[in-house]
């Protein structure tokens, strides 16, 4: 296996990102409930919220991330099987922590969560991986991405859902229970296994698109690894973002743009921002110089390293916390995070306003034990 020609340092516009993505992901999941402001709670169901990027951003970035850390091992002198069973560690350790995450603290087996955010990223993460590892690039990445985004239309829009009929037919397109999607979770799991009972957001069949979101991330970050000058890759960049985006809106007149599926359309639309967003995180700090050393760094982009950097830590302690503060009981059917919420809405009358409060206030609460290890020194890696 060759490596790739590689940039002279790891460009800190990822881990910006990165960072930029679990800050919005913390603010979004602890909103302060229903009176928060639309961007930070998703579509009911079709249509598209700034909190719809969070996910898919983040599973790019884990693509992204392929080539810099395999080609990081091989430097290292790693052979291929040595790789491969790093991966699939790696890849169980993910599935793992998700399941951590959805069931704790009570975990109880009646009502055990086994599809989530990490579940899915670990597969992605093993599959993609893997195929780096033996061989997979820039256009192999994409064929797959194609292959897999058609294949999930084909399968959505042409295939009959038994016990309901032919979609666009017999049934609505994308109805949000009269889906393959959902009947094949249904028959795997019973509804209370399930994130909403009748199907589950993170499902099975909708994992096919969700490798073509890293698989998009794969493709970038093989670019960013060659030798063309970085403004050169950034406008490049720019191009598939627009590309992607225009695409991605067009279809989605016949394939409607829904994060909870996962469709085609989606991944397109939001790959496209995505793409958008790493230009502007390079174009901002790479491309001006400002990777140089952590002197140089302005005060937001220290802000977000933090979250960049120790990614799987922040994502835990946000998620466990939120369980806890759900759990904790301080009155008759009130929960702690209930009651913080209604201190708020004491003091702060306007209920937009105190759910607009509690979700910076839970970031910072997140933000300090992460800052404390990265200062430390300490990163949660697998």
């Amino acid at each position: 296996m060759t490596p790739t020609a590689a940039p002279p340092q790891r460009l800190v516009a990822i881990d910006l990102l990165r960072g930029l993505t679990v800050a919005f992901m913390i603010l979004a999941n602890n909103n302060g409930g229903e009176d928060a402001f639309w961007f930070l709670k998703h579509a009911d169901w079709n249509g598209f919220t700034p909190t719809d990027l969070v996910f898919p951003t983040f599973l790019f970035l884990v693509g992204v991330a392929i080539p810099y850390s395999v080609e990081a091992r091989l430097a290292r002198n790693d052979d291929v099987g040595t790789l491969v069973k790093h991966i699939l560690w790696r890849s169980a350790i993910l599935f793992l922590f998700g399941l951590v995450v959805n069931n704790f603290p009570l975990f109880r087996l009646d009502t055990l969560r086994v599809y989530g955010v990490l579940q899915r990223i670990a597969l992605c993460y093993l599959v993609l991986a893997t195929a780096y590892v033996r061989g997979l690039r820039w256009r192999g990445a994409l064929a797959l991405a194609a292959g897999a985004l058609v294949g999930y239309w084909l399968l959505m829009r042409f295939v009959p859902v038994p016990g309901f009929g032919m979609p666009v037919r017999d049934v609505p397109l994308l109805d949000p229970d009269r889906n393959l999607v959902a009947w094949i979770d249904r028959r795997i799991f019973s509804a209370g296994h399930l994130f909403e009972k009748t199907r589950d957001p993170e499902g099975l069949l909708s994992t096919l698109p969700a490798l073509a979101t890293a698989a998009l991330g794969v493709a970038t970050g093989l670019w960013l690894r060659g030798a063309a000058p970085l403004r050169t890759k950034i406008r490049s960049i720019v191009l598939a973002g627009i590309v992607c985006v225009a695409i991605g809106a067009l279809w989605n007149f016949g394939f409607p743009i829904n994060k909870k599926l996962w469709t085609s359309s989606f991944v397109l639309f939001a790959g496209g921002w995505s793409l958008l967003l790493l230009a502007a995180m390079l174009r901002f700090t790479d491309a001006r110089g400002s990777a140089n050393g952590a002197n140089s760094r302005s005060g937001w982009q220290r802000f977000l390293l933090v979250f960049g950097t120790n990614t799987i830590f922040a994502y835990m302690l946000s998620e466990l916390l939120a369980a806890l503060l759900w759990t904790i009981p301080v009155g008759n059917d009130v929960s702690l995070q209930q009651g913080i919420a209604n201190v708020l809405g004491r003091i702060v009358a306007d209920g937009t306003a105190a759910a607009t409060v509690y979700s910076p206030l839970y970031l910072a609460v997140c933000w300090v034990p992460t800052w404390l290890l990265c200062r430390k020194r300490i990163f949660l890696k697998i």
